[in-house]
């Protein structure tokens, strides 16, 4: 769309569509008005011109209100002719001319800038296309409006729809998508493939803060994927596939181990389940539920759940969900993922084909062929043996979309990858891209096993680069991801500082001697270190020896107590609390407070900690 930007010399900025030929005026308390014309009281008054690609929103914070705006953008594609683009680069634009500074004010700015730099954020160019919505429920459903499920700014956009300013609403999707226009065994076959993953705003954040589902049916991780294909005589078909958080109440609670600590919730989870497949089953017809943890050690405990909670569906929801559990590291063991292909056997012995898609006929915008089903997959991240049986189904129904367009002979059974090895690439990379981006939203690292969907094979060099995702994994996970979490509550208004917060929520309320631990470790080892590096005379002296055997004796007394406390030392979310744990009071001897520490919440049964 693209938007100029003036500021006058009192300080208001203003915005102007050059296609809608409309102004937008804020001032520090916000959008005062949207006009036609431009007053003359501003016609001399301009001081700089600025050109963006679209506003963002509007956001208040602790102390100010600031305009947030997408800088520059790349166009990764197009739908149906109209252009799509990833925000590049981004300001956030302050509403004032004399700040009020505060630190708190401050680290709420580095939250937004964290967000908007990390995320994948995807527009319509032209705002002509909604990328919020499937192109099935695009052609199906009367008066749509955005679905807030995926509309990622939706609370940024509240002020400007509210003031009247709806026409500089951009709506912007959290995601990925790319498009390619290429052709198929041959210059005779053209078509336009695509890729698009919107990420729901619902139960959003990163990987062990947010878990399973909450009351009102929401799951984290919740990712709606769309492949569309559009072939050369203007057909267009699209195929539409959903990931889910495992929909009980469970969680894991970092305690700086590998495996975190697996609570499940001891209170029933059916009511929200249900409100669940409830929504899920009105959106996407019936429902193939693809489970794939484990079914023996570690995981176990979440299968069961799952499965006990299925069961127990009422009879109205339970007769449009089909549960299929697929043991993926048992079937798949020694690299063998191609055999992947048993689970689209088990999807077809319980009715659900490959001709499953939307198929709409540009040429006579007639409605060919509806979806009336979807398979929601889910491991325990729903990343990346996820990806893999998502990117297997993809294909797996592309193959029935080339025999459907005349791309391949009704009778020839071959495998289409093999006909055409290079479309193969661009399916495989797009796929793989598709993987890395949701991965990168909720783990902080790009996804696992992508050498199987880019190559076709697991690869020792692809183990190798999945050992090193694992451990950054790990150690964002313990020591980053609170921050990460605080800025998609912030963004998402789920926390609003104006309001939340009476005191600042980044005073750390620990006690002395918990926060000082981590530094006083680190200096002991730095002692240590020199000790056995430059000692002051033989190494075996008394002196030398005392202060040797002081620095290991206190690093492995706090490494003990960091073992059995671990919860106190995780870098945890400041702005909302989490599920599954509590802050308790710390009492010193006088009976006064010394500060707070995390435990688990009494509703939430630990099943880990027998494991770890």
């Amino acid at each position: 769309m693209g938007v100029s930007h003036f500021i006058s010399n009192d300080g208001t900025h203003i915005f102007y569509n050059d296609k809608l030929q409309k102004y937008l005026f804020l001032d520090h308390n916000g959008v005062s008005e949207v006009t036609d014309t431009l007053p003359t009281i501003y016609s001399k008054l301009t001081l700089s011109t600025t050109t963006y690609a679209c506003i963002i929103g509007v956001i208040r914070l602790k102390i100010n209100k600031y305009i947030i705006v997408a800088d520059k953008h790349t166009v990764t594609g197009n739908i149906l002719g109209n252009d799509i683009a990833k925000i590049d680069t981004f300001k956030i634009i302050p509403l004032s001319n004399s700040l009020k500074k505060s630190s708190e004010e401050t680290t709420y700015l580095d939250l937004l800038n964290q967000h908007l730099t990390n995320a994948t954020l995807y527009y319509s160019v032209d705002n002509k296309y909604d990328l919020t919505n499937s192109l099935q429920r695009q052609y199906t459903v009367e008066n749509l409006e955005y679905d807030r499920r995926f509309w990622w700014n939706s609370y940024l956009s509240e002020e400007l729809i509210q003031n009247n300013a709806q026409s500089f609403v951009t709506p912007i999707i959290y995601g990925y998508f790319k498009s390619h226009s290429a052709s198929f065994n041959g210059p005779n076959h053209p078509l336009d493939f695509a890729v698009l993953t919107r990420r729901s705003v619902r139960r959003a954040g990163t990987r062990y803060f947010r878990r399973g589902i909450d009351s009102e049916g929401n799951v984290a991780n919740f990712n709606e994927t769309e492949q569309i294909f559009t072939s050369k005589d203007k057909h267009i078909y699209s195929f539409l596939q959903t990931r889910g958080s495992v929909p009980v109440y469970w969680s894991e609670i970092n305690n700086l181990k590998y495996k975190p600590n697996l609570v499940i919730g001891s209170q029933t989870s059916i009511d929200a389940t249900s409100k669940h497949f409830d929504e899920q089953t009105k959106l996407y017809g019936e429902n193939y539920l693809v489970n794939l943890v484990n079914q023996s050690g570690y995981e176990k405990p979440v299968k069961d759940s799952y499965e006990t909670i299925v069961e127990n569906l009422p009879p109205q929801i339970a007769s449009k969900v089909h549960y299929i559990y697929f043991d993926f590291h048992h079937e798949c063991r020694k690299m063998r993922w191609d055999r992947i292909k048993l689970l689209l056997e088990r999807l077809i012995s319980l009715g659900y084909t490959s001709d499953n898609f939307f198929h709409y006929d540009l040429n006579s915008s007639k409605i060919i062929h509806l979806q009336n089903k979807v398979v929601r997959t889910n491991c325990m991240d729903c990343l990346d043996r996820t990806n893999v049986v998502q990117s297997t189904i993809a294909r797996w129904v592309l193959q029935n979309i080339f025999t459907q367009t005349g791309y391949l002979p009704q009778e020839n059974l071959t495998p289409w990858e093999l006909l055409d090895p290079h479309f193969n690439l661009f399916f495989q990379d797009f796929w793989a891209d598709n993987a890395d981006a949701v991965s990168c939203a909720y783990s902080g690292t790009g996804a696992l096993k992508t050498d199987f969907t880019r190559t076709g094979r697991r690869t020792k060099r692809g183990a190798l680069a999945d050992l090193q995702n694992s451990i950054t994994r790990y150690i964002k996970n313990n020591y980053r991801d609170g921050a990460r979490q605080d800025s998609y509550d912030l963004f998402l208004g789920e926390y609003k500082p104006y309001q939340d917060s009476l005191t600042s929520p980044f005073i750390d309320k620990r006690p002395p001697y918990v926060q000082l631990l981590p530094y006083l470790m680190g200096t002991s080892l730095l002692v240590l270190l020199a000790i056995l590096l430059y000692p002051r005379g033989s190494i075996t002296s008394l002196n030398n020896l005392i202060i040797i055997g002081g620095c290991i004796f206190f690093n492995l007394r706090s490494i003990a107590y960091v073992n059995r406390d671990g919860y106190q030392f995780v870098n945890w979310p400041k702005l909302l609390p989490i599920d599954s744990l509590k802050k308790v009071d710390v009492f010193g001897s006088d009976g006064k407070v010394l500060g707070i520490k995390y435990e688990e919440q009494e509703n939430y049964k630990s099943i880990g900690k027998k494991q770890n």
